[in-house]
């Protein structure tokens, strides 16, 4: 079973003062002695986002690519693999000297930023976007906002993966599983994008987790594409 009490305490505790995000960079700061207490910190690429890969057939060829809350590096890293040209982000300035010091010869542009407040110049940059697990750390309008953010900077693919609830459900503990009321932000029609799949699935970890895996498309690349 892995101990999320740690960041759980700094995400309730930096919520309190206001601060939606400081605490990642606190619990990074830690996780250099303790790499326990960095839970999704797993040094292995996303399997939910290698098995949507393989199935979907993709490939970069030379697109760019942007990894929200890349952490350590390892989803970058495969996405990289596969051709493309990566732009990595954390708030946390530890997890980005991190992934740097991993990765020293990596292709990947790693960079400390903001999913609230991302630069001005990623908007509709990027062929394939993939989040994962960032969302569900936040709550309330800083969640709406994130994933707005995270719709704009599109202009291709855009892959969500998120532990899932009912709109019934309590929330419990962080991380904070997503409605898919959650996910509507996603797909604000002055956004442009659309839904292709909504997979909403139990994995296998111990104890079994329900997800969600959200695939979209700016609909200027498919006009006649309808949303499912």
């Amino acid at each position: 079973m892995v101990d999320r009490s740690v960041a759980q305490d700094l995400a309730n505790n930096s919520i309190e003062r206001g601060d939606p995000t400081g605490w990642f960079e606190e619990l990074y700061r830690i996780g250099e002695t303790e790499p326990c207490v960095v839970s999704w910190a797993d040094k292995r690429p996303n399997p939910h986002l290698v098995s949507w890969a393989t199935k979907n057939k993709l490939s970069g060829r030379g697109e760019r690519a942007l990894v929200v809350g890349c952490g350590y590096g390892d989803d970058a890293e495969w996405l990289a693999s596969r051709g493309f040209g990566v732009q990595a982000f954390d708030i946390a300035p530890t997890a980005i000297s991190a992934a740097r010091r991993r990765f020293p010869l990596s292709r990947v542009q790693y960079l400390v930023a903001d999913i609230l407040s991302p630069p001005t110049e990623w908007r509709g940059s990027f062929d394939f976007v993939f989040e994962a697990y960032t969302l569900q750390v936040l709550k309330g309008e800083h969640r709406a906002k994130a994933a707005r953010n995270i719709a704009s900077l599109v202009k291709g693919t855009l892959l969500v993966i998120a532990r899932a609830r009912e709109e019934n459900e309590e929330e419990g503990m962080m991380p904070w599983p997503l409605t898919k009321s959650d996910l509507k932000p996603l797909l604000a029609p002055e956004l442009g994008l659309v839904q292709v799949s909504l997979e909403d699935f139990v994995d296998d970890e111990n104890p079994p987790v329900r997800r969600f895996r959200l695939e979209c498309e700016k609909s200027s690349l498919n006009p006649d594409h309808k949303k499912t």
